[in-house]
């Protein structure tokens, strides 16, 4: 996957109070369930911004998304904030 957009956006998911940044330019490797080797995309934890690298919602569990950042954290939430419109 590949976007580009004019700049830099932020989005905060107000139901699980997280901030996101995305950079103009997003790529990632698509897969099913999962997202992988994602570059320009970080995520807001206390003062840090860590760069998010992996995206999946495991079969077993389908109202999960788990996200883990390059420096191997990682943290599941449930899916319904991340829903269209939401």
């Amino acid at each position: 996957m590949w976007l580009l957009q004019g700049k830099n956006v932020e989005h905060t998911f107000k139901k699980i109070k997280q901030t996101v940044s995305y950079a103009a330019e997003v790529t990632a490797f698509v897969e099913k369930g999962k997202l992988s080797k994602i570059s320009g995309v970080k995520t807001k934890e206390l003062m840090l911004w860590l760069s998010v690298i992996e995206v999946y919602v495991p079969e077993a569990s389908p109202e999960k998304v788990t996200f883990k950042t390059s420096t191997g954290l990682s943290d599941s939430f449930d899916a319904a904030p991340f829903a269209l419109g939401e």
